[in-house]
């Protein structure tokens, strides 16, 4: 057979082919891996209540198709200040309109939402947990969804006030950065500045509400979701995107792995997370964690799970 400079016939492994490949026996393959990855924009709001109840569906997406998307979360400045804000639409001109407006969105979702602070020690500003956000995002990205997602913990089901520095110090040294220090640089104007780069990214993929998600893809050409939607009206947003790519979910990662990463789970999330129904979470819980692994709690009615510390 005859040879040059890129090919060439292997006797001991029986190959025929450019020099210097394929010289395995045997190798694994993925043909399912994904040749593309899409810009996934969330734009959220630590306050935005249907963000909150949103968790339960996104967590769901990036455990099964997260893969094909790389996630950029944008603060969306739901509240700047109270003096001359007002949402019509839902009946909100000051703080104790909020209340009953949450309190609903609870009600409907199931992802617990108490909203009684509002009355008492209300926020005064949605920036302010934001720009603590955009901080801590500098410091360390891997920490920053961490970060919001104990912030929504406090805020909602937990009636507790997160334009308060002492709380955002609290949650910023629980996930082990220097919270004062967080905080303080969160009031310099370089945090703004940060939080205003994310109100300009939002505003030029044409946001006007949250949650909005939108896939982009290389040619710049996207699919829009707005509102808090079916998991299906993602999967299918990304299959719109990818239309040649053969998209496949993978697997959920255990209870046990998610709620290590999580810290605490509700019950809406692990029933839309291993597909379940209500009464079946309890039993499911039994089997995938050791009895003295974990505790079982509860808020407005609805059961919580985490590990013991």
């Amino acid at each position: 057979m005859t040879n040059n400079n890129s090919m060439m016939c292997d006797l001991e492994t029986g190959i025929c082919g450019p020099a210097g490949e394929g010289n395995s026996e045997m190798e694994l393959i993925d043909l399912t891996a994904p040749s593309k990855k899409v810009d996934l924009y969330y734009v959220t709001d630590p306050i935005c209540s249907h963000c909150w109840a949103l968790e339960p569906t996104l967590r769901k997406f990036m455990e099964e198709y997260g893969q094909y998307v790389n996630l950029h979360t944008l603060m969306g400045g739901l509240l700047e200040k109270w003096d001359g804000f007002a949402d019509v639409s839902n009946g909100i001109s000051g703080p104790g309109d909020v209340a009953g407006h949450w309190r609903e969105v609870g009600e409907h979702t199931r992802m617990p939402i108490d909203g009684s602070f509002w009355f008492e020690d209300p926020v005064t500003s949605s920036y302010i947990p934001s720009r603590v956000y955009k901080v801590v995002q500098q410091k360390d990205a891997s920490l920053a969804p961490v970060f919001l997602r104990k912030a929504r913990e406090a805020v909602f089901p937990f009636n507790k006030n997160i334009s308060n520095d002492q709380l955002l110090i609290d949650i910023v040294n629980s996930i082990g950065l220097n919270g004062e220090e967080v905080v303080k640089e969160s009031h310099l104007p370089p945090a703004q500045e940060s939080l205003q780069e994310d109100f300009a990214m939002a505003s030029r993929l044409g946001v006007r509400g949250f949650p909005t998600i939108i896939f982009l893809n290389e040619e710049q050409k996207g699919v829009k979701v707005v509102g808090a939607r079916p998991y299906d009206n993602y999967v299918q947003a990304l299959k719109q995107i990818l239309p040649e790519e053969n998209i496949q979910p993978r697997s959920v990662d255990t209870l046990q792995h998610v709620l290590q990463k999580e810290g605490l789970l509700f019950s809406r999330e692990i029933e839309e997370l291993y597909s379940l129904a209500q009464s079946d979470v309890a039993a499911f819980v039994e089997k995938e964690l050791a009895a003295d692994s974990y505790v079982v709690e509860e808020v407005l009615g609805e059961k919580y799970i985490k590990l013991n510390q």
